[in-house]
């Protein structure tokens, strides 16, 4: 048997505006974008190294759902994205406009810093020792 995450959920007010984000500002990849008959848009992305992982951009369209855009873990890192540069990398995202939650540390694990998607959920980019 295998077993293997596939797919992760984030809950937008905007598909399009967070297809914008994570293409354009993450340099994410799109895997599928697909309407359903009853107009239900399966919009899913990737990092641009990892196609074997997608992140749904799912539509909050519920109540329930809208209260939980950018909050879906609270305030803690909801995904982790690896890098093989951090600092670089945090350059390149903050000109582009990411808010980040101050600057790359050293750790014993890692160089690493938190930013937020336009929702404000946040990652921690991490470049491994």
């Amino acid at each position: 048997m295998s077993n293997k995450l596939g797919f992760v959920t984030i809950l937008v007010n905007d598909q399009k505006r967070a297809l914008d984000f994570y293409t354009n500002k993450l340099d994410f990849k799109v895997e599928m974008d697909n309407t359903m008959p009853n107009g239900f848009r399966w919009l899913v992305v990737h990092a641009k190294d990892q196609p074997d992982f997608g992140i749904t951009l799912i539509l909050a369209d519920t109540d329930e759902k809208k209260a939980r855009v950018g909050s879906q873990v609270a305030n803690h890192a909801f995904l982790t994205l690896q890098t093989d540069d951090c600092r670089r990398d945090y350059e390149l995202f903050k000109s582009r406009g990411i808010r980040f939650f101050g600057e790359p540390t050293q750790n014993p694990w890692g160089t690493e810093v938190i930013f937020e998607d336009l929702y404000g959920n946040r990652f921690d980019m991490i470049q491994r020792s």
